[in-house]
């Protein structure tokens, strides 16, 4: 492969730069590729653009649903793709695939890749299910290209006829970005940020921590999640709940009842936000995912790799990567009473649960390296430009 070859990398806003795929851009750089990102503006952009060390291009799309901006945006990216001649236009998170595929087959862009990592439409009904079925079936008709992350989600396209089976390819085991293992490791903590994580939940020996990382959205099962919360509360005082996420009020807000839990009961603590997340890994006893919807979760690498016992929702995403009883516990999707089940199990078997996490974390070191990952999206690469 010549070493001039141009990658645009695409995400609607920065954040998916910044935490889905930190390192990736920087190592195509380093092997033969000229790298240009693209996204919205945001808070993150100077530190994505510090960590990669690859132009960058603002184009200003939104998460929501907003036709002239979305028209604005399409003739910006059909602008610069005329001027910029890629030879790959990569693409992630809906509306940047939506508008980069639409543009980059406009302007008759040879390689068009659009990396599924979750679909909305999964929770959806009606009207709105409807409009984001068509609009990822257009997103897939423009790529030459459609990569989900996980097996599981390639079985749900597949079976949607969303794409045709000839599209799809899930890069090696699944994963968009693989774990940071340097990072993610009980060596690499800092004694001082251990303290400082304990400080921050108010951490005490005699309680035990029931950690959950993610935005406080519907989507991600917040709801359930502390309805069950209550329930166990009341049988086990001493029982924690940690949330590490910002709320989205914008776009999918929780129930006021539910807000206004979260904030009152002196047993649930709402960490905003934190760019470390793996001391509050280390601090908490169980990690528990009650998402309805994903693609292939980095939180539950990273929950795995800090050998946490785990907890997740029986959906797309969470399957490939937990084995109930074998690698962590499961309950279905939104059932209440299963998920409380599964966390008294965890709370009642930590000699089995301890077991589970060390077979997990074994797996992800194994099969979930990021190198590993980049490599093998590295390879695809130039199997398509060549």
């Amino acid at each position: 492969m010549s070493a001039n070859k141009k990658l645009i990398r695409i995400t609607t806003v920065p954040m998916a730069l910044r935490y889905l795929l930190p390192g990736q851009m920087r190592y195509m750089s380093a092997h033969g590729f000229e790298v240009l990102m693209i996204s919205a503006n945001g808070r993150e952009l100077e530190s994505v653009i510090r960590n990669e060390q690859c132009r960058h291009l603002i184009v200003p799309m939104t998460r929501k649903i907003t036709p002239w901006q979305d028209l604005r945006c399409l003739i910006r990216l059909i602008r610069i793709f005329r001027k910029e001649r890629p030879d790959i236009v990569h693409t992630h998170t809906p509306k940047a695939g939506l508008l980069g595929m639409l543009a980059a087959r406009f302007c008759g862009v040879r390689i068009r890749i659009h990396t599924v990592a979750g679909l909305p439409l999964m929770v959806e009904k009606g009207f709105r299910y409807r409009l984001l079925r068509l609009t990822e079936k257009l997103t897939y008709s423009s790529a030459t290209q459609v990569w989900p992350n996980s097996h599981s989600l390639c079985d749900f396209i597949r079976a949607e006829r969303l794409a045709p089976a000839a599209k799809l390819q899930v890069i090696g085991k699944g994963s968009t970005n693989g774990i940071d293992l340097d990072r993610f490791s009980v060596n690499a903590l800092q004694e001082e940020k251990i303290q400082q994580a304990r400080s921050a939940i108010g951490y005490s020996a005699s309680n035990k921590y029931l950690l959950c990382i993610g935005r406080l959205v519907a989507d991600k099962g917040i709801v359930e999640l502390i309805r069950v919360f209550d329930r166990l509360q009341e049988k086990h005082p001493y029982l924690r709940l940690i949330l590490v996420g910002d709320y989205e009020k914008n776009l999918d807000p929780l129930p006021a009842d539910i807000e206004s839990e979260i904030e009152k009961n002196t047993a649930i603590i709402h960490i905003s936000w934190a760019d470390e997340v793996e001391y509050f890994l280390h601090v908490a006893d169980h990690f528990i995912f009650p998402s309805h919807r994903e693609g292939f979760p980095n939180v539950l690498l990273q929950a795995g790799a800090m050998g946490l016992p785990v907890i997740c929702s029986r959906i797309a995403g969470n399957v490939d990567i937990v084995t109930h009883l074998k690698t962590g516990l499961i309950f279905d999707d939104r059932d209440e009473a299963d998920m409380f089940n599964q966390v008294e199990f965890s709370l009642s078997n930590p000699q089995k649960v301890s077991e589970m996490a060390a077979a997990l974390e074994q797996e992800i070191r194994e099969n979930y390296r990021r190198e590993n990952i980049w490599q093998n999206l590295l390879e695809a690469y130039k199997s398509l430009v060549n």
